[in-house]
């Protein structure tokens, strides 16, 4: 058995432009069928050079964006100011019938007219001979469908980010009087900074009285309220359906109504039949249910989701990193507190101390800040309870602060009186072999740029270069299982550590000993607990990682031959990001490791540098591994299997650095 399992499958949902006409879908008929191979490519396709018939502009066309049900998108310069347009080329071939001619139509008088901050701008449209050409705001960061692909799932704060947006655009729309009628990931677009913009209003409607509602059944079925499939039509409310989806997609990472029958889909919707993973939050599940209620009349309003505790008590970041497109953002709520904590850290720890002498008043408030904490073992000291009610205290809070050295005794002077206690929890060195990768954007960055330099310069060769007999030891996965439509991505490493990373962005590892369990509240909140001692509010994580501890020991086979070793004294390694593609997955790590596993022939690739060299390794389909220096390959090239997945390493880091 190969050393990973495949749980689900994560199926794009779908199309980017979303532009397919309004249909009437049967409630017990298959999915709507995407148009055959043939047919795509016998359809028109758009000139290099487009020109306006009536104004005699004229535009490049550029890539294509993505493709619909009868349109594509291409991002088109204009020759003589340069604004770059996404635009969605209709055939009129795909148009010809006067109904399909009107909803085009409608689209563009609909969308002509809106102009809002969360709502993709409308820019101009024409046509010539072949096609229809619209005019659109581009957004160069493409969908939340993007996001969610290579995601799977967002954390809170994320979602939160998103929906405050959508709530934003979508509120605008309903004033106006008009019905979106089909809301989903690939219709909410993300521009360069950041910001979300609904889009696609090829099955948008007016708004009109209950009884004068048309009963067609549209939308993308996922997604679709159980008035619609009552044939009761689209309302307010019924956006207000999808929205809830979308949240449940975001947050579970996988559609709340999604089966693999249509049929057994619309059952579910009808009867608001689905499940709350025990990983969402309290405010997270309340929410969803107040959104997901089958009488259109009992669900929240747009007005009531924002004022929800889910917002209101819930941390919104006001900006997200162009990386967390790709990768789990570092997010860190604003804390009352922390700002004073980080003054008196920097009194305890601080090297390089302010020479500006402070006012006697801050003085003294710090100080006895510093000696009130001390006393009553706040600082660098948490405690938790058990699951049998005892009271434990973490035996370590590790805080990655570069590389200081480890701090055992707290000193400070106050009222004349030294006060000094040991503390349980140290600050720890990160002194690793990638000393700036502290982040997963800077691991793959970093290996960009190594492997774009070996790659550079490598010679045409027929055979690897001669492998190493003896190197310094690095660690890498072995095994693994991708379970995040429920609980998160597990993996073993080589020195038979367990690791979890949770779809709420927490990390939990299991050494090889199992004394101790390390949980990660972020990339830089580090505990440990003693494996009989795991707070309370930890069980259920605990539970996970030991399920996955056995399924991987019972179920999969090691990945390959490369040795296994003890564990070592510093922290547990941590997986900062994992990302699958359609052929592999890309693991990213603490240490600045980076390994990609191939689907179809289990060959793998790792590059590491345990020590003073980068080392390249291989596992062949056998699961044969051979280690090299990477300046080796560099300088004797190497056999064309191992080229050509070196090749597709590359892209993978450039297309996911391109964010």
């Amino acid at each position: 058995m190969e050393s990973a399992c495949y749980v689900q499958s994560y199926p794009f949902y779908g199309n980017l432009l979303g532009a397919e006409p309004c249909r009437t879908i049967p409630p017990h008929s298959p999915a709507p069928r995407t148009p055959k191979p043939t047919q795509e490519r016998t359809a028109p396709q758009a000139a290099k050079i487009i020109t306006d018939p009536a104004t005699g502009r004229t535009y490049s066309k550029g890539r294509l964006l993505g493709k619909g049900g009868f349109a594509r998108c291409y991002e088109m310069t204009d020759n003589a100011t340069n604004k770059v347009y996404a635009v969605k080329v209709i055939p009129h071939s795909r148009v010809s019938k006067p109904h399909q001619r009107e909803k085009i139509v409608n689209e563009i008088e609909l969308h002509r007219e809106l102009h809002h901050k969360h709502v993709v701008k409308f820019s101009h449209h024409f046509e010539d001979s072949e096609n229809i050409y619209i005019f659109l705001e581009i957004c160069s960061r493409k969908s939340l469908a993007h996001i969610w692909k290579a995601r799977h799932t967002l954390l809170e704060p994320e979602v939160r980010y998103y929906l405050k947006q959508i709530i934003s655009g979508l509120k605008y729309l309903h004033l106006r009087g008009i019905l979106h009628r089909d809301l989903k990931l690939g219709n909410f677009f993300i521009n360069d900074n950041m910001e979300l913009k609904v889009g696609d209003f090829g099955l948008a409607a007016r708004l009109e009285p209950p009884e004068l509602r048309k009963k067609t059944i549209c939308g993308t079925p996922n997604y679709l309220a159980p008035e619609v499939l009552y044939r009761q039509g689209h309302g307010p409310e019924s956006d207000v359906w999808s929205l809830g989806c979308v949240m449940y997609t975001l947050l579970c990472g996988t559609p709340p109504f999604e089966t693999s029958d249509l049929k057994e889909t619309y059952r579910c919707i009808k009867q608001v039949k689905y499940t709350l993973p025990a990983c969402l939050s309290s405010s997270a599940r309340h929410l969803i249910v107040g959104i997901l209620k089958r009488s259109p009349g009992e669900r929240l309003t747009l007005e009531q989701i924002l004022e929800h505790e889910f917002f209101t008590k819930g941390y919104t970041p006001e900006k997200l990193p162009p990386s967390s497109c790709v990768m789990v953002p570092d997010l860190h709520p604003p804390n009352p507190a922390r700002s004073l904590f980080t003054k008196v850290a920097k009194s305890l720890f601080g090297r390089n101390k302010s020479k500006t002498k402070k006012s006697p008043t801050e003085d003294d408030e710090i100080s006895k800040l510093v000696t009130g904490l001390v006393k009553t073992s706040i600082c660098r000291q948490l405690s938790y309870k058990t699951v049998d009610g005892n009271e434990v205290t973490p035996v370590t809070a590790h805080t990655v602060t570069g590389n200081s050295s480890p701090v055992e005794t707290l000193t400070e002077e106050a009222s004349g009186k030294s006060v000094s206690r040991s503390i349980r929890g140290s600050l720890v060195s990160s002194s690793d072999a990638f000393e700036d990768c502290k982040t997963a954007s800077g691991v793959m960055e970093n290996a960009l740029e190594v492997l774009k330099d070996c790659m550079s310069s490598m010679p045409a060769a027929e055979v690897n270069p001669p492998c190493l007999s003896r190197y310094e030891h690095f660690v890498w996965v072995s095994k693994w299982v991708d379970y995040s439509n429920k609980y998160g991505f597990g993996y073993q490493l080589s020195n038979r550590s367990i690791g979890v990373l949770f779809n709420n962005g927490t990390h939990m590892t299991f050494p090889a000993n199992r004394r101790n369990v390390h949980y990660h509240l972020t990339n830089s909140q580090h505990f440990v607990f003693p494996t009989s001692a795991v707070p309370e509010q930890l069980q259920g994580q605990m539970s996970i990682l030991q399920y996955f501890a056995t399924y991987m020991e019972k179920n999969l086979m090691k990945g390959g031959d490369l040795p296994c070793h003890a564990e070592g004294t510093q922290p547990p390694l941590l997986l900062l990001q994992w990302v699958k593609t359609e052929h592999a997955l890309l693991m990213l790590f603490s240490n600045g490791t980076l390994q990609v596993n191939f689907y179809n022939d289990h060959t793998k690739v790792i590059l590491s540098k345990p020590h003073d060299s980068y080392l390249l390794t291989y596992i062949n389909r056998d699961r044969n591994s051979q280690t090299f220096r990477l300046s080796s390959v560099a300088e004797m090239g190497c056999s064309s299997d191992m080229l050509h997945r070196l090749r597709y390493t590359l892209k993978l880091l450039q297309q996911k650095t391109e964010f």
